[in-house]
């Protein structure tokens, strides 16, 4: 099956350029100037964007356990709607992905969904804790990403020893940092000390910028994300970890993104019920809607849109090993198709998550994703009901 999109504006972290992109049997063959070889299908991507499709590098698919709060489908069906082609999920489900069985089963599920491909991160510490060691060697064989994610490690012995196992056994390490300059300073530390490879999820503070500026200007190995919440609220009482914090802490993040401080834009997808929210439970509902509030933010802030692409995809992809994020022949054809100057508002009521949990309900943003891509599949297209 050759599928060919005529017209197309291009653009990926290398910069932009307009033509056609070919693709067959789920892999890019050309993109430039003008392609005239036969296609089964065409399709004119004039006025459009077509972009790497993304990769959230931190988001929860509550699966297996809390299907009342999210599934891996309606997750992912989420998550194709906003553009995403490949999804972290975190490890705080039940039981916890601690062990590599379980993690299999979970990339099997996926593979049976045939809509987003999965990275499925796995426990750092039996039952998210910070006493008892999970086997990270073994864990290390079946996924690139271990996290204790919704938990914080403040064993200062727990996380010496996890460093060097990531640097042992080749897997990243995504932390949840709270309190977050407090503990983000403590494990850039002993990543001096010990070396390692970590990643400070879902940053939110002005302080926490200026660490990781300082520690990347010495060459220590660190990566950070910032989620489309905490660039599009401050000042806001509304329930997330970390919080929504004040404007000038906004400014510091989208100074970090300007100078490459900041490397991924994840969204930490947190969906919860009504009931869970009411009673102060802390979460966002986003992955729907996150590309259409980078769209706004960056054009706000004139931030060009390969800055996107570099944090939404070709990042991501390097930090799990991966060989995707660019328009380029060979490379996997999971694409975004997206019109980026269109008007649009965020609307809880249309989210195909099962949970709308979202402070953004009514608000301005920018863009809409027309149609995600994955493997040379369209596997979501606006206005189509599936």
């Amino acid at each position: 099956m050759i599928t060919l999109y005529r017209n197309a504006r291009m653009i990926d972290a290398t910069g932009e350029r307009y033509g056609d992109l070919c693709i067959e049997n789920g892999v890019i063959v050309s993109c430039g100037p003008l392609c005239w070889r036969h296609a089964d299908k065409v399709i004119d991507a004039a006025r459009l964007v077509v972009m790497p499709a993304f990769i959230d590098l931190h988001c929860h698919l509550r699966d297996p356990g809390y299907p009342e709060k999210e599934t891996m489908e309606t997750g992912m069906r989420a998550a194709l709607a906003g553009g995403y082609a490949h999804l972290c999920a975190m490890a705080n489900t039940r039981p916890v992905i601690e062990t590599p069985a379980l993690v299999e089963a979970n990339l099997k599920k996926a593979k049976s969904l045939r809509l987003c491909r999965l990275t499925q991160a796995a426990a750092a510490g039996k039952a998210l804790g910070d006493e008892v060691p999970t086997d990270r060697k073994a864990l290390g064989d079946v996924t690139p990403m271990l996290s204790n994610d919704g938990k914080t490690i403040f064993s200062d012995t727990f996380m010496r020893q996890l460093l060097i196992d990531s640097k042992k056994y080749g897997f990243l390490i995504s932390t949840h940092c709270q309190p977050e300059r407090e503990t983000v300073r403590r494990d850039i530390a002993l990543l001096r000390e010990v070396g390692g490879h970590l990643h400070v999820g879902h940053i939110s503070r002005a302080e926490t910028v200026e660490m990781i500026r300082a520690a990347k200007a010495e060459g220590l190995r660190i990566t950070c994300e910032v989620t489309p919440h905490h660039l599009f609220g401050w000042d806001d009482k509304y329930a997330v970890n970390p919080p929504l914090r004040s404007r000038a802490d906004v400014d510091a993040l989208i100074a970090g993104i300007k100078d490459g401080t900041v490397d991924c834009l994840s969204t930490d997808h947190a969906p919860h019920t009504e009931a869970d929210k009411l009673d102060g439970m802390a979460g966002i509902s986003n992955i729907e809607y996150a590309a259409q509030i980078y769209l706004q933010v960056f054009a706000e802030n004139g931030i060009p849109l390969t800055r996107l692409a570099e944090m939404t995809s070709y990042t991501p992809a390097k930090l799990l090993g991966r060989k995707a994020g660019l328009l380029r022949p060979g490379y996997p054809a999971d694409l975004v198709v997206i019109s980026t100057d269109e008007d649009a508002v965020i609307e809880k009521d249309n989210m195909r998550s099962r949970s709308h949990n979202t402070p953004f309900d009514g608000r301005q943003v920018r863009g809409r994703v027309k149609m995600t891509i994955v493997e040379g599949e369209t596997r979501y297209e606006y206005g189509t009901a599936v």
